[in-house]
Protein backbone atom coordinates (compact mmCIF):
# COMPACT_ATOMS: atom_id res chain seq x y z
CA UNK A 1 0.00 0.00 0.00
CA UNK A 2 1.12 3.55 -0.71
CA UNK A 3 1.43 6.10 2.08
CA UNK A 4 0.29 9.63 1.32
CA UNK A 5 1.69 12.44 3.47
CA UNK A 6 0.10 15.86 3.89
CA UNK A 7 3.33 17.73 4.42
CA UNK A 8 4.90 21.13 4.85
CA UNK A 9 3.17 21.74 8.20
CA UNK A 10 6.06 22.47 8.86
CA UNK A 11 8.62 21.39 6.30
CA UNK A 12 11.30 20.15 8.69
CA UNK A 13 8.79 18.04 10.63
CA UNK A 14 7.71 16.46 7.34
CA UNK A 15 11.31 15.65 6.43
CA UNK A 16 11.87 14.13 9.85
CA UNK A 17 8.67 12.08 9.54
CA UNK A 18 9.91 10.55 6.28
CA UNK A 19 13.23 9.79 7.97
CA UNK A 20 11.41 8.10 10.86
CA UNK A 21 9.27 5.92 8.60
CA UNK A 22 12.33 4.88 6.61
CA UNK A 23 14.42 4.18 9.70
CA UNK A 24 11.70 2.23 11.50
CA UNK A 25 10.65 -0.06 8.64
CA UNK A 26 12.02 -3.60 8.46
CA UNK A 27 13.93 -3.56 5.17
CA UNK A 28 17.09 -5.10 3.77
CA UNK A 29 17.18 -3.13 0.53
CA UNK A 30 15.63 -0.08 -1.15
CA UNK A 31 12.81 -2.09 -2.66
CA UNK A 32 11.63 -3.26 0.78
CA UNK A 33 10.58 0.24 1.85
CA UNK A 34 7.15 1.87 1.73
CA UNK A 35 6.23 3.84 -1.34
CA UNK A 36 5.48 7.36 -0.09
CA UNK A 37 3.75 10.20 -1.89
CA UNK A 38 4.59 13.41 -0.09
CA UNK A 39 2.80 16.66 -0.88
CA UNK A 40 4.69 19.40 0.94
CA UNK A 41 2.63 22.57 0.96
CA UNK A 42 4.25 24.99 3.43
CA UNK A 43 2.03 27.77 2.09
CA UNK A 44 -0.91 26.19 3.96
CA UNK A 45 -2.26 28.87 6.34
CA UNK A 46 -1.10 28.53 9.94
CA UNK A 47 -3.45 26.23 11.82
CA UNK A 48 -2.99 27.73 15.28
CA UNK A 49 -3.47 31.33 14.11
CA UNK A 50 -6.78 30.39 12.47
CA UNK A 51 -8.05 28.38 15.46
CA UNK A 52 -7.21 31.22 17.85
CA UNK A 53 -8.99 33.75 15.63
CA UNK A 54 -5.76 35.62 14.88
CA UNK A 55 -6.13 34.93 11.14
CA UNK A 56 -9.09 34.62 8.75
CA UNK A 57 -7.18 32.27 6.45
CA UNK A 58 -8.80 28.87 6.85
CA UNK A 59 -6.23 26.09 6.29
CA UNK A 60 -8.86 23.38 5.69
CA UNK A 61 -9.46 24.09 1.96
CA UNK A 62 -5.72 23.79 1.28
CA UNK A 63 -5.44 20.63 3.39
CA UNK A 64 -8.47 19.21 1.58
CA UNK A 65 -6.89 19.94 -1.80
CA UNK A 66 -3.62 18.34 -0.71
CA UNK A 67 -5.47 15.21 0.43
CA UNK A 68 -7.35 15.09 -2.87
CA UNK A 69 -4.10 15.35 -4.83
CA UNK A 70 -2.68 12.46 -2.78
CA UNK A 71 -5.73 10.33 -3.53
CA UNK A 72 -5.46 11.08 -7.25
CA UNK A 73 -1.78 10.13 -7.08
CA UNK A 74 -2.71 6.70 -5.70
CA UNK A 75 -2.32 7.00 -1.91
CA UNK A 76 -4.04 4.18 0.00
CA UNK A 77 -3.51 5.67 3.48
CA UNK A 78 -2.86 9.26 4.52
CA UNK A 79 -0.79 10.56 7.44
CA UNK A 80 -0.66 14.16 8.63
CA UNK A 81 2.58 14.96 10.49
CA UNK A 82 1.00 18.07 12.02
CA UNK A 83 -0.96 17.57 15.21
CA UNK A 84 -2.77 20.92 15.14
CA UNK A 85 -4.13 19.94 11.71
CA UNK A 86 -5.87 17.06 13.49
CA UNK A 87 -8.36 19.67 14.69
CA UNK A 88 -9.76 19.35 11.16
CA UNK A 89 -9.51 15.54 11.07
CA UNK A 90 -13.24 14.81 11.28
CA UNK A 91 -14.14 17.28 8.52
CA UNK A 92 -11.27 16.07 6.37
CA UNK A 93 -12.35 12.43 6.66
CA UNK A 94 -15.78 13.35 5.27
CA UNK A 95 -14.16 14.68 2.10
CA UNK A 96 -11.61 11.91 1.49
CA UNK A 97 -12.27 8.32 0.46
CA UNK A 98 -9.08 6.75 1.91
CA UNK A 99 -8.23 6.23 5.56
CA UNK A 100 -6.64 9.19 7.34
CA UNK A 101 -4.63 8.07 10.36
CA UNK A 102 -5.39 9.66 13.73
CA UNK A 103 -2.24 10.33 15.75
CA UNK A 104 -4.22 11.34 18.85
CA UNK A 105 -6.05 8.02 19.17
CA UNK A 106 -2.87 6.05 18.56
CA UNK A 107 -1.07 8.06 21.24
CA UNK A 108 -3.78 7.18 23.76
CA UNK A 109 -3.33 3.50 22.98
CA UNK A 110 0.43 3.74 23.47
CA UNK A 111 0.08 5.61 26.76
CA UNK A 112 -2.34 3.01 28.08
CA UNK A 113 0.10 0.25 27.11
CA UNK A 114 2.82 2.07 29.07
CA UNK A 115 0.59 2.31 32.14
CA UNK A 116 0.53 6.12 32.16
CA UNK A 117 -2.13 7.63 34.43
CA UNK A 118 -1.33 11.35 34.41
CA UNK A 119 0.09 12.89 31.24
CA UNK A 120 1.38 16.39 30.54
CA UNK A 121 0.53 17.94 27.18
CA UNK A 122 3.13 19.88 25.19
CA UNK A 123 1.23 21.23 22.20
CA UNK A 124 0.41 24.39 20.28
CA UNK A 125 -2.18 26.81 21.64
CA UNK A 126 -4.42 25.74 18.74
CA UNK A 127 -4.28 22.08 19.70
CA UNK A 128 -4.89 22.97 23.35
CA UNK A 129 -7.89 25.14 22.46
CA UNK A 130 -9.40 22.30 20.41
CA UNK A 131 -8.99 19.99 23.41
CA UNK A 132 -7.71 17.17 21.20
CA UNK A 133 -5.52 15.49 23.80
CA UNK A 134 -7.60 16.51 26.82
CA UNK A 135 -10.81 14.97 25.49
CA UNK A 136 -9.10 11.83 24.17
CA UNK A 137 -7.20 11.29 27.43
CA UNK A 138 -10.30 11.65 29.58
CA UNK A 139 -12.17 9.19 27.38
CA UNK A 140 -9.26 6.74 27.72
CA UNK A 141 -9.12 7.10 31.51
CA UNK A 142 -5.92 9.18 31.51
CA UNK A 143 -5.74 12.38 33.56
CA UNK A 144 -4.59 15.24 31.29
CA UNK A 145 -2.30 17.95 32.61
CA UNK A 146 -2.46 21.07 30.47
CA UNK A 147 0.09 23.90 30.75
CA UNK A 148 -0.55 27.12 32.62
CA UNK A 149 -0.17 30.40 30.74
CA UNK A 150 3.58 30.77 31.37
CA UNK A 151 4.30 27.15 30.42
CA UNK A 152 2.16 27.40 27.29
CA UNK A 153 4.23 30.41 26.21
CA UNK A 154 7.43 28.42 26.73
CA UNK A 155 6.03 25.64 24.54
CA UNK A 156 4.92 28.03 21.81
CA UNK A 157 8.32 29.74 21.86
CA UNK A 158 10.07 26.38 21.53
CA UNK A 159 7.91 25.59 18.51
CA UNK A 160 7.72 28.95 16.74
CA UNK A 161 10.73 30.94 17.94
CA UNK A 162 13.18 28.04 18.00
CA UNK A 163 12.32 24.98 15.90
CA UNK A 164 10.25 26.54 13.11
CA UNK A 165 12.82 29.34 12.89
CA UNK A 166 15.63 26.81 12.38
CA UNK A 167 17.27 27.59 15.71
CA UNK A 168 18.54 25.29 18.45
CA UNK A 169 15.78 24.66 21.03
CA UNK A 170 16.26 26.70 24.21
CA UNK A 171 17.22 24.16 26.88
CA UNK A 172 16.09 26.43 29.73
CA UNK A 173 12.61 26.70 28.20
CA UNK A 174 12.38 22.97 27.80
CA UNK A 175 13.51 22.28 31.36
CA UNK A 176 10.98 24.79 32.70
CA UNK A 177 8.20 22.99 30.85
CA UNK A 178 9.28 19.57 32.09
CA UNK A 179 9.57 20.86 35.66
CA UNK A 180 6.03 22.23 35.52
CA UNK A 181 4.60 18.88 34.45
CA UNK A 182 6.82 16.98 36.89
CA UNK A 183 5.61 19.15 39.76
CA UNK A 184 2.04 18.35 38.70
CA UNK A 185 2.76 14.63 39.01
CA UNK A 186 2.88 13.66 35.33
CA UNK A 187 3.94 10.08 34.56
CA UNK A 188 4.71 11.07 30.98
CA UNK A 189 4.77 14.21 28.86
CA UNK A 190 3.43 14.04 25.34
CA UNK A 191 5.40 15.84 22.62
CA UNK A 192 2.11 16.79 21.01
CA UNK A 193 3.42 18.86 18.12
CA UNK A 194 5.45 17.32 15.32
CA UNK A 195 7.96 20.17 15.53
CA UNK A 196 8.74 18.99 19.06
CA UNK A 197 9.96 15.68 17.65
CA UNK A 198 13.03 17.61 16.56
CA UNK A 199 13.97 18.07 20.23
CA UNK A 200 15.51 14.62 19.85
CA UNK A 201 18.31 16.18 17.81
CA UNK A 202 19.08 18.78 20.49
CA UNK A 203 20.66 16.43 23.05
CA UNK A 204 17.92 17.07 25.63
CA UNK A 205 16.69 14.64 28.30
CA UNK A 206 13.55 13.13 26.75
CA UNK A 207 13.27 10.00 28.89
CA UNK A 208 9.88 10.96 30.34
CA UNK A 209 8.36 12.02 27.02
CA UNK A 210 6.23 10.25 24.41
CA UNK A 211 6.68 11.47 20.84
CA UNK A 212 3.40 11.63 18.90
CA UNK A 213 5.10 11.78 15.51
CA UNK A 214 7.11 8.65 16.28
CA UNK A 215 3.82 6.92 17.13
CA UNK A 216 2.32 8.19 13.86
CA UNK A 217 5.31 6.81 11.96
CA UNK A 218 4.84 3.37 13.52
CA UNK A 219 1.13 3.47 12.79
CA UNK A 220 1.79 4.46 9.18
CA UNK A 221 4.14 1.53 8.66
CA UNK A 222 1.64 -0.97 10.04
CA UNK A 223 -1.28 0.58 8.14
CA UNK A 224 0.61 0.06 4.88
CA UNK A 225 1.16 -3.63 5.68
CA UNK A 226 4.84 -3.36 6.61
CA UNK A 227 6.70 -4.41 9.73
CA UNK A 228 8.21 -2.08 12.36
CA UNK A 229 11.75 -2.79 13.48
CA UNK A 230 11.77 -4.52 16.89
CA UNK A 231 13.74 -1.76 18.63
CA UNK A 232 10.96 0.75 17.91
CA UNK A 233 8.06 -1.35 19.20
Amino acid sequence: MKLGVIGGLGPMATAYFMEMVTEMTVADKDQDHIEMIIMSVPQTPDRTSFILGESCEDPLPVINETADRLCRAGADVIAIPCITAHCFHEKLCKNVDVKILNAIDETCSELISKGARKVGIMATSGTLKCGLFRDAFIKAGIEPIEPDEATEKHIMDLIYQDIKAGKKPDEARFKAVMKYFGDKGADKVVLGCTELSLLERADLDLKDTVDVMRILAKTSIKACGYEVRREYL
